[in-house]
């Protein structure tokens, strides 16, 4: 069938419109509709599930006027896709999407697509590309940004490159002269990149520039710690590596739970993209909270030499008492897990057993 071919569909064997319209049919409009067009434009339908994709005031105009077909185009596209391509026919005909409708379109895209650039979701629901982005902070509070997202051009594009530049450094920290060709081929950066997290390292700096930064990225940075590499002209001309300082002594192997292990960042991210949590107002404000509580080693280590002899002790104190809190908490959500794991256990022991 070509690919603008029509055909008659039963009116009653159409699905509703999964419609970007927050106010519903306008009846003006469907009158409007039934006393201009001697034959209805066609409509556009979703061939899998007979869900109408765009047209529903022509479907309502042409069950006013007291038919029982209607013509159509069919939308082969996959179930994801349906709401896509209501927005984006909403906006290119028709009764207009008002300001409101198109950004409630856009955080609906953006939960269900937050692999997408903000560019891309602009293409589909009429906005410049700066109102989208507004719509994801307010959208994705308390959630730490995806690294990667796909734009307009169908293409993925990294956000940001900072978690290959820290595996960049960690590479060239283990070993001072491997070359910046292997670390493209390790890490997948360019090699202007490689070769500034180099220069960088040399300096004694962060391989990060503070400018590209996000918060997620300083957390995940803070946790896993590189070391500034040695200048060439300081480092030993003995190939092996030199033994650390006892200052610098290795610590106790962590345990699985450790703050330095990548485990806890992982949950921690994890909880954030949890929709429980941040499809409502209070698990947006539990997880914005959270993050800033959430602490590692390094982060409280970086901080220790600003503290003066005379409020050490207050300080210890200090800490010891949220150490206590922290510890309240994590027995008040043991107890809260067992308390539903028996209730889980009850409910399931008094359902009839089907047969």
């Amino acid at each position: 069938m070509p690919r603008h071919a029509t055909q008659l569909v039963r009116i009653d064997e159409l699905v509703p419109a999964d419609s970007p319209r927050l106010g519903g049919i306008d009846k003006a409009h469907v009158r409007r509709l039934a006393a201009v067009y001697a034959a209805l434009p066609p409509i556009l339908v979703h061939r899998a599930t007979l869900r109408v994709v765009d047209g529903m005031h022509r479907v309502d105009a042409a069950r006013l006027r007291g038919d029982e077909t209607v013509e159509a185009q069919f939308f082969d596209g996959s179930d994801d896709q349906v709401f896509l391509r209501s927005v984006t026919a909403n906006i290119r005909h028709g009764l207009p999407l008002s300001v409101a409708e198109r950004k409630t379109a856009a955080e609906r895209i953006l939960a269900s697509h937050p692999n997408l650039s903000d560019r891309a979701v602009a293409g589909y629901v009429g906005l410049d590309a700066k109102t989208v982005a507004s719509v994801r902070v307010c959208s994705a509070v308390g959630s730490p940004p995806l690294n990667m997202r796909t734009g307009a051009d169908g293409k993925v594009h990294p956000l940001d490159r900072t978690a290959e530049r820290i595996h960049a450094a960690e590479l060239m920290t283990r070993d001072p002269d491997i070359p910046l060709r292997a670390v493209v081929r390790e890490t997948g950066l360019s090699l202007g990149t490689a070769h500034d997290v180099r220069r960088r390292l040399q300096r004694g700096e962060d391989p990060v520039p503070p400018s590209r930064q996000s918060a997620v990225a300083r957390a995940a940075q803070r946790e896993r710690a590189v070391p500034p590499q040695p200048r060439a002209k300081d480092r030993p001309a003995a190939a092996p590596t030199p033994a650390p300082e006892p200052a610098a002594a290795a610590p106790a192997p962590a345990s699985p739970l450790s703050p330095r292990s990548r485990a806890p960042l992982d949950v921690l991210r994890r909880l954030a993209n949890d929709p429980s949590l941040r499809h409502s107002e209070t698990g947006r404000d539990f997880i914005r909270w959270f993050h800033t509580h959430f602490i590692v080693d390094e982060a409280w280590q970086k901080r220790v030499d600003a503290v003066p002899p005379h409020a050490t002790e207050s300080i210890a104190d200090l800490a010891r008492h949220c150490s206590d809190a922290w510890r309240r908490f994590a027995d008040d959500m043991a107890r809260r897990k067992h308390a539903d794991s028996e209730r889980i256990t009850e409910m399931r022991a008094t359902q009839p057993t089907r047969r």
